[in-house]
């Protein structure tokens, strides 16, 4: 009896789980000149239970805004509308706030694409484990190794996903999925003040879970392209760099530092070599010298550009606010390991090439990608 007991209160309390969150998480749909796709997508979700369910449209034009009011009319969803389009990311912070604002009974939200990519199974899966995982993000991720998938979506991702890996440490298998969990806490704290208006905010929205230390849960969901994808309104030229902008700007600082750094090794070799010969080398009974010459003109030109390099990485690239010297100090530690490596491999590597400056920028082109890791893992980790 008592076993029976158990199992009849674990039924009821599966039952009230799956009739609550259904109540309790809203489901979001940006939209941009949708069709008749949308309205069955709104048809099932209301037809399995889906009381709050929120429609963006995101400037459609005129002749395609009567999906919006079928959808408003026959099953009673809150639609906000923009006059323009504003793209993906600012219809997505519109009904977040719109939920902050007015609906502070919902625990979370459930983005899902208009265009019918995502099954009705994978949105309830989804938004049942954003009801339990209250401090999660949850992201429903698509399968890439069907060749059956458009090429532009399977290079775009696994490009993407691999990027994001080396330049941000984040292990994510679909970093552009438009079917997404997020808590109505993290809405507050984090993804409501995202930067980004576009598809950009998509990537941003995981540097930001990263950044916040918020985890990140992910499920495998049917992967659906409807007509070769070409309802996606992705352009991937423009939005592709909006995507890569926070990359971009870390590959800015670094190249100009770089080039600073390359500039001022070259003009120190030009004014320095009369008055130090190559020939004059320090602590040549070890097996850690070299030549003094080269020694000082790399001190000096790194000193100057990690000087710059530093400020720009700080506030433009890893946003690092603080003002503890500590930071400082980590960074310059770990300058002076780059340096010393730097130096004693321009002379004991590669030197079948004469060019003292060409080796150097082969051997500091692989010490920045290892630079990079370090950087973003401890110096300037928040």
């Amino acid at each position: 009896l008592s076993i029976r007991r158990q199992r009849q209160m674990c039924i009821r309390d599966r039952l009230y789980i799956m009739c609550e969150y259904k109540s309790k998480i809203a489901v979001i749909i940006p939209a941009l000149d949708p069709d008749e796709k949308m309205i069955s997508l709104v048809r099932e979700l209301h037809g399995a239970g889906f009381e709050n369910i929120i429609m963006v449209d995101d400037g459609s034009k005129i002749e395609n805004r009567h999906y919006f009011k079928s959808c408003k009319d026959a099953y009673h969803c809150h639609l906000i509308r923009h006059v323009v389009n504003f793209g993906k990311g600012m219809a997505l912070k519109s009904a977040f706030n719109y939920i902050l604002e007015s609906r502070p009974d919902l625990l979370g939200a459930v983005t899902v694409d208009c265009d019918g990519q995502h099954v009705l199974s994978d949105i309830e899966t989804c938004a049942r484990l954003t009801y339990e995982h209250q401090d999660h993000l949850i992201l429903g991720c698509r399968q890439f190794n069907d060749p059956s998938i458009p090429w532009r979506s399977r290079f775009g991702n696994k490009t993407t996903c691999r990027v994001i890996k080396l330049l941000c440490g984040l292990h994510v298998s679909d970093t552009q999925t438009g079917l997404r969990g997020l808590p109505t806490p993290l809405l507050a704290s984090t993804f409501a003040q995202t930067k980004g208006e576009r598809f950009e905010y998509e990537m941003n929205m995981l540097i930001a879970a990263r950044d916040n230390n918020i985890p990140i849960e992910e499920f495998p969901i049917q992967t659906i392209y409807l007509e070769n994808n070409e309802s996606s309104h992705f352009n991937p030229l423009l939005d592709s760099i909006r995507i890569y902008k926070v990359f971009l700007k870390f590959m800015l600082s670094s190249l100009s530092s770089f080039a600073i750094d390359i500039l001022l090794f070259y003009l120190l070799g030009v004014i320095l070599r009369p008055f130090i010969p190559e020939s004059v080398v320090i602590f040549k009974h070890y097996a850690f010298g070299g030549s003094l010459l080269s020694l000082l003109r790399t001190v000096i030109s790194r000193l100057i550009s990690s000087l710059y390099n530093f400020f720009m990485n700080k506030k433009q690239v890893f946003k690092n606010d603080s003002k503890s010297p500590s930071v400082l100090a980590r960074y310059y530690t770990l300058c002076v390991v780059q340096l010393l490596l730097s130096w004693f491999l321009i002379d004991h590597i590669l030197t079948f090439i004469s060019y003292r400056t060409i080796r150097k920028c082969i051997i500091d082109t692989c010490l920045f990608i290892i630079s990079f890791q370090i950087q973003r893992e401890w110096v300037f980790r928040k």
